[in-house]
């Protein structure tokens, strides 16, 4: 009888877990089904059903007109995710090896940056971009991301430096290395799950961002996430071209999880986000 109680909890537990991760994938469904469908096809009556011939050609159309806007997205996820990083790893390393009057005020003061809403601080921030001759364009949201993940990235990596011995640091003293010796011959090595795990998360938070990128830049500055929106606010949606546009910015995302996915969660067993 317990042998069977534990085969039923067990079917159960899988049955639950398989309609949940139905009713996860079922918007990704219904996107890629759309997607593929002719315009003509799209109705409210066939919605659920997959095309019998798939229309390719939304891609194409979709491809065209997104081509700026992906590249806008590439430029401003790369950039912003490469110097966040890059800084906050820096940070991490003087806050966790490096003890100097104040250290202790401005490490929770960098952290309080995580709390701050977005909507909170966005006129101030466009009236400061506006004033240095940064808004509108991708060098001051490159710039915005930057500051904004700051805190995320200094706290992985300082909590990631924390667990590396300090004989280690002394010993490359004694070898004469400085500073950035020290940081470049002896942090910089080990760091590499650290790295993985802020590349992934800023990369994929600044992709997805919408309000800085629909409020902070002009059209020909705007990434792919505000393109698709204004694609589908119109009167007479094609409702193909949106889906497939979906698809296309959702690709470089994907990816990253699927070559870096592995290396991410080793990061993070790793204590890169332990406190």
């Amino acid at each position: 009888m317990a042998v069977r109680s534990v085969r039923w909890t067990r079917f159960l537990l899988y049955a639950a877990l398989v309609l949940l991760a139905a009713a996860y994938l079922l918007p990704l469904y219904m996107t890629i089904a759309t997607s593929l469908k002719a315009p003509a096809d799209i109705r409210l009556d066939t919605a659920w059903e997959f095309p019998r011939e798939l229309f390719w050609e939304s891609y194409a159309v979709a491809w065209e007109r997104f081509a700026p806007q992906l590249r806008n997205s590439f430029i401003l996820a790369v950039s912003a995710t490469i110097l966040s990083t890059v800084m906050g790893s820096m940070n991490g390393y003087v806050l966790s090896k490096w003890r100097f009057r104040g250290s202790e005020v401005i490490f929770p003061l960098i952290l309080f940056g995580m709390f701050i809403p977005y909507q909170s601080i966005l006129i101030p921030l466009f009236q400061f971009l506006r004033s240095t001759g940064l808004y509108g364009g991708l060098p001051g949201l490159v710039l915005v991301h930057t500051v904004y993940g700051l805190p995320i990235t200094t706290l992985i990596f300082r909590n990631f430096y924390a667990q590396v011995p300090n004989e280690l640091l002394e010993s490359a003293s004694l070898d004469g290395a400085g500073f950035f010796g020290i940081y470049g011959r002896v942090m910089l090595p080990l760091s590499v799950p650290g790295f993985v795990v802020t590349i992934i998360w800023q990369f994929t938070q600044i992709w997805n961002e919408f309000l800085w990128a629909v409020t902070l830049a002009r059209p020909q500055a705007q990434p792919i996430t505000v393109a698709l929106a204004n694609l589908a606010g119109g009167q007479a949606v094609q409702w193909n071209l949106p889906m497939a546009g979906s698809v296309l910015a959702a690709i470089p995302t994907v990816l990253v999880y699927i070559f870096l996915g592995r290396y991410f969660m080793r990061g993070l067993l790793a204590g890169s986000l332990k406190g």
